[in-house]
Protein backbone atom coordinates (compact mmCIF):
# COMPACT_ATOMS: atom_id res chain seq x y z
CA UNK A 1 0.00 0.00 0.00
CA UNK A 2 1.69 2.92 -0.70
CA UNK A 3 2.61 5.39 1.92
CA UNK A 4 -0.29 8.29 1.11
CA UNK A 5 -3.25 5.88 1.60
CA UNK A 6 -3.34 5.37 5.37
CA UNK A 7 -4.43 9.22 5.69
CA UNK A 8 -5.80 9.38 2.22
CA UNK A 9 -10.01 10.26 2.36
CA UNK A 10 -11.74 7.95 0.62
CA UNK A 11 -12.41 9.33 -3.12
CA UNK A 12 -15.42 10.03 -5.52
CA UNK A 13 -13.19 10.37 -8.43
CA UNK A 14 -9.63 9.55 -9.63
CA UNK A 15 -8.41 13.14 -9.25
CA UNK A 16 -10.28 13.91 -5.94
CA UNK A 17 -11.05 13.04 -2.49
CA UNK A 18 -13.37 13.01 0.06
CA UNK A 19 -15.75 16.58 -0.44
CA UNK A 20 -14.77 16.75 -4.41
CA UNK A 21 -11.29 17.85 -3.54
CA UNK A 22 -9.01 17.73 -6.31
CA UNK A 23 -5.73 15.68 -4.91
CA UNK A 24 -3.02 18.11 -5.64
CA UNK A 25 1.21 16.62 -5.18
CA UNK A 26 3.86 19.98 -4.80
CA UNK A 27 7.20 20.19 -4.69
CA UNK A 28 9.31 22.00 -2.16
CA UNK A 29 12.40 21.82 -4.07
CA UNK A 30 15.44 23.07 -2.51
CA UNK A 31 19.02 23.62 -4.42
CA UNK A 32 22.37 22.97 -2.67
CA UNK A 33 22.01 26.74 -1.19
CA UNK A 34 18.91 26.08 0.25
CA UNK A 35 16.98 28.31 -2.26
CA UNK A 36 13.78 27.04 -2.95
CA UNK A 37 12.45 27.20 -7.04
CA UNK A 38 9.03 28.84 -7.60
CA UNK A 39 7.23 29.17 -10.73
CA UNK A 40 5.50 32.57 -11.44
CA UNK A 41 1.71 32.30 -12.52
CA UNK A 42 -0.59 34.57 -13.87
CA UNK A 43 -4.78 34.39 -14.96
CA UNK A 44 -4.15 33.31 -18.55
CA UNK A 45 -6.21 36.63 -20.02
CA UNK A 46 -4.72 38.82 -17.42
CA UNK A 47 -1.18 39.08 -16.89
CA UNK A 48 -1.29 41.42 -13.96
CA UNK A 49 -3.02 39.28 -11.97
CA UNK A 50 0.22 37.37 -11.10
CA UNK A 51 1.50 35.29 -8.49
CA UNK A 52 4.10 32.38 -7.00
CA UNK A 53 3.55 29.01 -6.17
CA UNK A 54 5.51 25.78 -5.81
CA UNK A 55 5.64 23.03 -8.95
CA UNK A 56 3.00 20.31 -8.49
CA UNK A 57 -0.30 20.04 -9.70
CA UNK A 58 -3.16 17.32 -10.00
CA UNK A 59 -2.76 13.59 -9.51
CA UNK A 60 -3.94 11.35 -12.42
CA UNK A 61 -5.81 8.39 -12.87
CA UNK A 62 -3.56 5.56 -10.29
CA UNK A 63 -0.56 7.59 -9.35
CA UNK A 64 0.44 8.21 -6.18
CA UNK A 65 0.90 11.54 -5.11
CA UNK A 66 4.63 10.73 -5.02
CA UNK A 67 4.35 9.85 -8.47
CA UNK A 68 2.58 13.03 -9.26
CA UNK A 69 4.63 15.36 -7.61
CA UNK A 70 7.96 13.51 -9.78
CA UNK A 71 6.09 13.85 -13.05
CA UNK A 72 5.15 17.65 -12.41
CA UNK A 73 8.21 18.37 -11.30
CA UNK A 74 9.61 16.97 -14.71
CA UNK A 75 6.94 18.21 -16.67
CA UNK A 76 7.06 21.64 -14.96
CA UNK A 77 11.03 22.05 -14.50
CA UNK A 78 13.02 19.69 -16.42
CA UNK A 79 14.11 18.45 -13.07
CA UNK A 80 13.95 14.31 -12.66
CA UNK A 81 17.16 13.94 -10.55
CA UNK A 82 15.44 14.77 -7.21
CA UNK A 83 15.02 11.86 -4.29
CA UNK A 84 11.76 13.13 -2.73
CA UNK A 85 11.64 13.55 0.69
CA UNK A 86 8.73 12.96 3.17
CA UNK A 87 5.10 15.34 3.39
CA UNK A 88 6.03 18.69 4.93
CA UNK A 89 2.86 20.86 4.50
CA UNK A 90 -0.97 19.89 3.83
CA UNK A 91 -3.60 22.64 2.90
CA UNK A 92 -6.90 22.52 1.67
CA UNK A 93 -7.21 26.09 -0.64
CA UNK A 94 -9.90 27.26 -2.98
CA UNK A 95 -9.51 29.63 -5.72
CA UNK A 96 -10.56 31.25 -8.97
CA UNK A 97 -8.44 30.60 -12.15
CA UNK A 98 -9.36 30.39 -15.50
CA UNK A 99 -13.19 31.12 -14.96
CA UNK A 100 -13.71 28.29 -12.63
CA UNK A 101 -13.15 27.81 -8.75
CA UNK A 102 -10.50 25.02 -7.78
CA UNK A 103 -11.10 23.27 -4.50
CA UNK A 104 -7.66 21.25 -3.38
CA UNK A 105 -5.98 19.22 -0.67
CA UNK A 106 -2.28 19.66 -1.77
CA UNK A 107 0.26 17.83 -0.32
CA UNK A 108 3.88 19.73 -0.20
CA UNK A 109 6.59 17.20 -0.53
CA UNK A 110 10.33 18.20 0.34
CA UNK A 111 12.74 17.83 -2.53
CA UNK A 112 16.45 18.47 -3.27
CA UNK A 113 18.18 18.51 -6.11
CA UNK A 114 21.53 20.11 -7.89
CA UNK A 115 19.90 20.78 -11.18
CA UNK A 116 19.16 24.49 -11.15
CA UNK A 117 18.90 24.84 -14.60
CA UNK A 118 14.56 25.00 -15.67
CA UNK A 119 13.13 23.49 -18.90
CA UNK A 120 9.49 23.17 -18.65
CA UNK A 121 9.36 20.10 -21.03
CA UNK A 122 5.23 18.65 -20.98
CA UNK A 123 2.90 22.15 -19.95
CA UNK A 124 -0.39 21.69 -20.80
CA UNK A 125 -2.13 24.14 -22.95
CA UNK A 126 -3.53 26.02 -19.63
CA UNK A 127 -0.34 26.00 -18.15
CA UNK A 128 1.57 27.65 -21.42
CA UNK A 129 -1.18 30.72 -21.44
CA UNK A 130 -0.36 31.27 -17.58
CA UNK A 131 3.17 30.32 -16.09
CA UNK A 132 5.44 32.95 -16.54
CA UNK A 133 8.58 31.61 -15.93
CA UNK A 134 10.59 30.32 -12.62
CA UNK A 135 13.05 31.68 -10.11
CA UNK A 136 14.98 30.14 -7.30
CA UNK A 137 14.60 32.28 -3.97
CA UNK A 138 16.37 32.33 -1.20
CA UNK A 139 14.61 33.00 2.34
CA UNK A 140 15.31 36.19 2.59
CA UNK A 141 14.20 37.30 -0.84
CA UNK A 142 10.92 35.50 -0.16
CA UNK A 143 10.34 36.92 3.28
CA UNK A 144 10.90 40.44 1.94
CA UNK A 145 9.14 39.86 -1.27
CA UNK A 146 5.82 41.95 -2.16
CA UNK A 147 4.52 39.60 -4.84
CA UNK A 148 1.77 37.56 -3.62
CA UNK A 149 3.03 33.80 -2.87
CA UNK A 150 1.64 30.77 -2.22
CA UNK A 151 0.90 29.45 0.44
CA UNK A 152 0.77 33.06 1.81
CA UNK A 153 3.29 32.05 4.88
CA UNK A 154 5.66 30.02 2.53
CA UNK A 155 8.54 32.18 3.77
CA UNK A 156 7.81 31.64 7.44
CA UNK A 157 7.26 28.05 6.67
CA UNK A 158 10.75 27.73 4.65
CA UNK A 159 12.61 29.34 7.47
CA UNK A 160 11.25 26.54 10.27
CA UNK A 161 12.47 23.85 7.62
CA UNK A 162 15.67 25.25 7.28
CA UNK A 163 16.19 26.64 10.79
CA UNK A 164 14.26 23.07 12.88
CA UNK A 165 14.69 20.46 10.02
CA UNK A 166 11.74 18.20 9.08
CA UNK A 167 8.77 18.54 11.12
CA UNK A 168 7.80 15.02 12.95
CA UNK A 169 5.04 14.70 10.85
CA UNK A 170 3.04 16.63 7.94
CA UNK A 171 1.76 20.20 9.20
CA UNK A 172 -1.69 21.14 8.46
CA UNK A 173 -1.98 24.67 7.35
CA UNK A 174 -5.00 26.82 7.87
CA UNK A 175 -7.11 26.89 4.81
CA UNK A 176 -6.88 29.02 2.19
CA UNK A 177 -9.76 30.88 0.46
CA UNK A 178 -9.43 33.31 -2.14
Amino acid sequence: MPAETADEPTGTGADSCGGGLRRVARVVLLDPQDRILLLHGHEPDDPADDWWFTPGGGVEGDETREEAALRELAEETGITEVELGPVLWRRVCSFPFAGRRWDQDEWYYLARTTKTAIRATALTELERRSVAGSRWWTCRELTQAHETVYPTRLAELLRTLLDEGLPAGPVTLDTEIV
